[in-house]
């Protein structure tokens, strides 16, 4: 779906209602007198052969005679009329539907969605609400109320949810941007519109209810480029089996573990709530005060003290944080509660405090350096209305520059006494909640938020035993097995596999009957782990196929023969391909964690952390997308301690931790170049003094089928493929590559070296130093969405970066802006050419259209490399710049 064309659907001229009535019971009644409420400017159309006017509107009795091209269309219809009125639509060339029908068929969705795509029609629907445009006036849905103009976007699978978002917001006085009801989501779908309100200036933060998604790689290269710029906090219903059932049942498509769906929101930079009532908290504070917080540490101010503690409770119990008082702010506060003989967080004023008292209060802590975050609680006091103290605040917040006060959030107790205290708050900007619970609830959306976007800036380590990788090597192996018919490598195979990633496992052999398991012992050296060899019992402990610290031979044939026993009487059908014996491993002082591999039906790969002995259930573990670096592995870890699911006496160390996140990028690194293992078990791995030794492997194997509809990974890895080694024109080496997130360091060293004519050239003008930020943004990049190619030299001290070309693509994949930087203390080395090059290869692969980039008159090197690679060079007198040109490919349709 086009970003433009879709952008067309947001700014209509006309609009039509197909099946308009004046029966108040269809909802063509409903839209019709939605539009005419609306005020919208242009012409509204009723198309129905059954009315003369609907609503007091001249109506037409065909489709064929509206007197002009309608922008959008509403049908209204039946859902067995669909399809002949979407062909009377196409031959007017009307390229923009609504569909609210409900219970349209799988076959029905085949035909409609073959039909827009053959007609570039661009469907909103079916089973949907319809739209609202309130900057337009536009309501055009079956809505019992209106959207007023705001700066959220709310996006909606569920036609009910709009309606009680709706109600929500009018009480709240809460206004929108655009109000989009998608229902099956049978084209227009999150991803499309999450890349157009993204780059739309009237939308501050966007809301999202998802039942399901269809294409999860391009939902999160979307959600990931507009969480860059502004809030998007999502509900995800499904969050038990029974619900995930109920979703699928609701708008179609597949389902996915709702632990793997929260490793997505997360790895996006998105906020999760669990329900309508966090939705609405989380708008408050977050949606209409975008701005990330600081720091976490928050102040809380009371006249009461039990309200107080139940904050405190809540916030801790969140894993959140009171800020420390400065000794300054402690004496302050001391001269203004006379009951205080030394303040602390939380500051009780006490319940008699009068609006002067309160007020002082509340500008020592306003004013206090340390407080960055403040949540004012007030229980009703017999001395002065609520709202008179709610005036105190806003007031006081007025007296401070808005770039230097903290973060201010209101907790007004009551009902009726509280309620116009909570409007004053509302109507100040002031985020203000019923209860301290709710309060709190809210401010941890913000810290999680804050968590979530730093998450995404942050600069992974380097590994210091790089990874060394044989992934050659490796798809051979496992190419062999697939030839011999195998489908399943067990620990003592899989071991060849896993070394070739540097993932070490205990020596382990392997015997096929009782008898040649005791002398593969004696082989081996007791006492020595017996373990059950099948492809069919993926949990050998739990049916007793393990069997640990035997001493002798007898012992061991005893026990092969105990587990045969043992697995035909509960698995009689379950294939066994025999015995793995391995030395017993030293277990003093370890731990045993469990790494596996699933593949999931809709995000393919998805990585688990836990205890072993957890079997296969996504509850008990910490869950992640691969690819993983050193820092998303450290986020994984760190997820997998807040759940449970490890404990944290089995990391004591920071070189523990360390260790467990190269382990984790390896793990990563392997499933992402070896396409052909579907699912992989590493558990228990041993975890001794920041060393992990594998116990017991298991790997399920299959010859990969790429598919043209889908990808493999739901997040496109680090294309190793466009690596390669160049030489110089002063004839020394160099590596051309795609740009990392661990380049952050040497990209900063680069941008120091360039001088200030080599900045004005690239950014036509006078540009500081980047921060990390912008650096981060610029070494983490979404490869679906961009590419950074970089020219390194090994120097003493590690790589060093000599120049960089960029292109950034549109959503709509059809143009590319380039841009090369080279310092002038570079020049000479054919930098130029090697990095332009690059980029027009990887533009022309990936089938952009176009590929153009812009640069300044007296750059007169790189206007003629772009001559001599086929650009076509335009002159721009007035803006004094060079427009260079160069077309790829066909357009795509």
């Amino acid at each position: 779906m086009s970003v433009k064309r879709i952008s067309q659907f947001f700014n209509p001229k006309s609009i039509a209602v197909i099946g308009a009535s004046n029966n108040a019971s269809r909802p063509g009644y409903i839209v019709m007198r939605n539009l005419l409420q609306g005020g919208f400017n242009g012409p509204i159309m009723p198309v129905t052969p059954k009315y003369k006017a609907v609503h007091g509107v001249l109506a037409y009795d065909t489709i064929n005679s509206l007197p002009c091209t309608a922008d959008i269309a509403i049908i209204c219809t039946n859902k067995t009329t669909l399809l002949p009125v979407l062909t009377a639509l196409a031959e007017q060339g009307c390229k923009n539907v609504i569909i609210v029908a409900a219970g349209v068929s799988d076959a029905q969705k085949v035909e409609l969605s073959q039909f827009c795509k053959d007609h570039q029609i661009n469907l909103l629907g079916p089973n949907c609400l319809g739209l609202m445009l309130p900057h337009l006036g536009v309501n055009a849905s079956f809505s019992h109320t209106i959207a007023r103009p705001g700066n959220l976007a709310f996006i909606s699978q569920s036609a009910a949810v709009c309606s009680t978002i709706l109600d929500w917001a009018q009480h709240k006085e809460i206004g929108f941007s655009y109000f989009i009801s998608v229902g099956d989501c049978l084209d227009i779908d999150f991803d499309e519109l999450l890349d157009f309100l993204g780059r739309d200036a009237k939308t501050k933060a966007v809301l999202l209810y998802i039942d399901n998604l269809k294409d999860i790689r391009g939902f999160i290269s979307a959600a990931r480029a507009a969480a860059f710029s502004k809030p998007v906090i999502v509900i995800k219903t499904g969050r038990t089996s029974e619900g995930a059932r109920a979703a699928l049942a609701h708008t179609g498509g597949a389902t996915s573990s709702d632990a793997v769906y929260d490793a997505m929101i997360q790895r996006a930079g998105m906020l999760r709530v669990n329900d309508l009532r966090e939705l609405f908290a989380a708008t408050q504070t977050l949606a209409l005060h975008p701005k990330l917080l600081k720091v976490e540490p928050l102040c809380i101010l009371t006249n009461g003290g039990g309200p107080a503690v139940m904050a405190v409770d809540c916030l801790i119990q969140s894993s959140g944080k009171l800020c420390e008082l400065s000794e300054q702010t402690r004496r302050a506060l001391d001269k203004v509660i006379p009951q205080s003989e030394s303040a602390q967080n939380p500051v009780d004023i006490f319940g008699d405090s009068s609006p002067q008292r309160y007020q002082q209060a509340l500008e020592i802590l306003l004013n206090a350096p340390e407080v960055e975050n403040l949540l004012i609680i007030h229980t009703p006091s017999a001395l002065a209305p609520s709202s008179e103290y709610a005036k105190i605040i806003i007031d006081s917040l007025a007296t401070i520059d808005s770039r230097k006060r903290p973060f201010v959030m209101t907790n007004f107790m009551g009902e009726d006494a509280a309620f116009d205290a909570r409007k004053v708050c509302a109507q100040g900007g002031v985020p203000t909640y019923r209860t301290p619970e709710g309060a709190v609830g809210a401010y941890m959306h913000l810290i999680k938020y804050r968590r979530n976007q730093k998450h995404l800036t942050q600069t992974p380590e380097s590994i210091v035993d790089e990874l060394n990788t044989q992934p050659h090597t490796t798809a051979k192996l496992i190419a062999e097995h697939l030839a011999q018919g195998e489908c399943y490598l067990n620990t003592h195979d899989a071991a060849n596999v896993l070394e070739q990633y540097g993932i070490h496992t205990i020596d382990t052999r392997i015997a096929t009957t009782p008898s040649e398991a005791a002398d593969v012992a004696k082989e081996c050296g007791f006492p020595v782990a017996l373990k059950l060899v099948s492809p069919d019992i993926h949990s050998k402990s739990d049916v007793g196929g393990v069997i640990l610290n035997l001493t002798d031979p007898q012992e061991v044939e005893q026990a092969a023969f105990a587990i045969l026993l043992r697995i035909n009487k509960i698995h009689p059908t379950a294939r066994i391909d025999g015995f793995s014996i391995q030395p017993m491993a030293e277990r003093a002082g370890a731990h045993e964690m469990r790494i596996a591999i699933k593949t999931d039906p809709q995000f393919g790969p998805v990585i688990l952390l836990g205890e072993t002995g957890n079997a296969h259930d996504f509850a008990h573990a910490a869950v992640a997308l691969p690819p993983l670096n050193m820092n998303l592995a450290k986020y994984l870890i760190a997820n997998a301690l807040d759940k449970g699911v490890i404990s944290a006496r089995m990391l004591p160390s920071k070189e523990d931790k360390y260790r467990l996140c190269a382990l984790l990028t390896r793990v990563s690194q392997l499933i992402v170049e070896q396409p052909d293992i579907t699912d992989m078990e590493l558990n228990p791995v041993l975890a001794t003094q920041g060393h992990f030794l594998v116990l017991d492997a298991s790997f399920a194997i299959a010859p990969y089928k790429r598919l043209a509809h889908r990808k493999r990974l739901a997040i496109r890895p680090y294309p190793k493929e466009w690596e390669q080694q160049i030489t110089l024109k002063d004839g020394t080496q160099a590596t051309l590559r795609p740009i990392r997130p661990e380049d952050e360091q040497a990209h900063r060293e680069f941008d120091a070296s360039l001088s200030k004519e080599d900045r004005y050239s690239r950014f036509f003008g006078e540009m500081p130093q980047f921060t990390h930020e912008q650096l981060a943004k610029m070494t983490q990049i979404d490869y679906d969405r961009e590419m950074a190619f970089i020219v390194t030299r090994k120097q003493q001290g590690g790589d060093v970066t000599l120049g960089v070309s960029r292109v950034l693509m549109d959503p709509d994949n059809h143009v590319a802006e380039f841009a090369i930087v080279v310092g002038s203390n570079k020049q000479g080395l054919g930098l130029g050419r090697v990095l332009m090059t690059a980029a027009i290869d990887y533009c022309q692969q990936q089938g952009v259209a176009i590929i153009e980039g812009v640069t300044l008159f007296e750059n007169s090197g790189m206007i003629e490399l772009a001559r001599k690679l086929g650009f076509t060079i335009t002159r721009d007198f007035e803006e004094g710049t060079i427009h260079m040109k160069k077309e790829l490919n066909e357009p795509r349709l």
